[in-house]
């Protein structure tokens, strides 16, 4: 761990044992569980459900969802071509209109051409947080997530200090399945899949730039952070643009894997009248979504052609 404020003991949230908890859908009505095994969910009142088979529910319910643009050395070298992209982090905004559960359809409208995958872990709050210290500001996090910050990049030229439309449209944030703690989220390593094959990977402890201790003492110096809210905390490097039928995931191992399928649908009608910036592909948001291959694995990328092809 190469961060700033290093800590020596082992936060609360990261010391075990490891519990799990998820949110789903029955009959209409959402339940809360907990994991007892990879494959029993036991809801708070009583019943045990198939894990496997279970419709979830986003297991968070956000104030505001706040994320890290760059936090990892390789998504830096990749974009910046230095390790480290500013001295201090910066951030962007998702509404949490854009949240969706496990299993869930990603919307690609027709006529953007480039939807990014991202995979993150995020920091769930589970305490009123502000003006903290970053030793302090563990003991507010209630757990950890997977989590898919997709992006339609095509509104880049128009958003690009705002990021709203390219990370905020509806759909763009899968996550969960459950919420975790009582794991060392800095032993464990990060992958994001395309039908199965690895397009992103990277040791969180070794590539991590920001803990989650800092950027959340750097927030609430100034925005109080309530429970729910999530920050993302960032993603390694390789993101590049998939289409209508990928099914994309993020593992974090011994924390989770979330993941949705991309869906084509019909451009917004509004569109059609000229309402809005269109979106574009223009140089700057073919930099950014098609990324800089020279500066990445070759295996990443030759996964990804694989799946392409296929």
């Amino acid at each position: 761990m190469n961060f700033e404020f290093r800590f020596h003991e082992l936060p609360a949230v990261m010391l075990g044992p490891r519990q799990e908890r998820r949110r789903v859908l029955i009959g209409g009505s959402a339940f809360w569980g907990s994991m007892r095994d990879e494959v029993s969910l036991v809801l708070d009142d009583g019943r045990t459900i198939d894990a496997q088979t279970a419709h979830y529910l986003p297991p968070v319910n956000p104030s505001k969802v706040i994320a890290v643009h760059i936090s990892y050395t390789s998504r830096s070298l990749e974009t910046r071509n230095r390790p480290k992209p500013t001295d201090t982090p910066t951030y962007f905004t998702k509404p949490p209109s854009s949240l969706n559960g496990h299993g869930g359809q990603i919307l690609k409208p027709a006529d953007c051409k480039y939807l990014n995958y991202e995979g993150e872990y995020a920091v769930v709050i589970g305490r009123t947080c502000r003006n903290v210290t970053p030793d302090e500001a563990w003991d507010f996090i209630e757990g950890f997530c997977p989590a898919l910050d997709m992006g339609l990049q095509d509104f880049r030229d128009t958003d690009q200090g705002s990021m709203l439309r390219v990370k905020g449209a509806d759909t763009l944030l899968p996550i969960g399945p459950g919420i975790v703690r009582g794991v060392n989220l800095f032993e464990q390593t990060i992958r994001t899949f395309v039908d199965g094959v690895v397009v992103q990977e990277a040791s969180i402890g070794e590539e991590c730039i920001w803990g989650p201790h800092y950027v959340i003492a750097d927030l609430a110096r100034h925005i109080t952070l309530v429970p729910g809210d999530v920050i993302l905390m960032g993603t390694p490097c390789h993101s590049r643009s998939i289409g209508p039928g990928h099914y994309v995931e993020c593992e974090i191992t011994q924390i989770g894997r979330v993941g949705g399928r991309v869906v084509a649908v019909d451009p917004p009608r509004a569109s059609a009248l000229g309402v809005g910036h269109a979106p574009t592909d223009s140089p700057e948001v073919r930099r950014v979504a098609l990324g800089f291959d020279e500066r990445v694995p070759d295996y990443l990328k030759d996964n990804l052609r694989s799946v392409s092809r296929a």
